[in-house]
């Protein structure tokens, strides 16, 4: 998978970055409309640091793939469907 970095704008709860709010793609800015799934990639791989991933739906009606790695706090856009 191709991964793109992006600027995210996230909600902090009881953690930071706890869920995506906006994020910057191509110089544009895009606002989630809903969480459609999250789910965390544990350490255990160095091929694979920690990171949490969020398939979310945007105001623009498009289902984006968002990952957070977690060792470089990067975020990174890895499909829009």
């Amino acid at each position: 998978m191709l991964l793109t970095p992006i600027q995210v704008e996230s909600y902090a709860g009881h953690k930071a970055d706890e869920t995506p709010r906006r994020f910057c793609w191509e110089q544009q800015w895009f606002e989630v409309a809903e969480v459609l799934d999250r789910w965390h990639q544990a350490a255990g791989n160095p091929e694979w640091p920690r990171a949490d991933y969020f398939k979310v739906r945007a105001t623009d009606e498009h289902d984006y793939l968002l990952k957070h790695d977690l060792e470089a706090d990067e975020w990174f856009l890895g499909r829009r469907w």
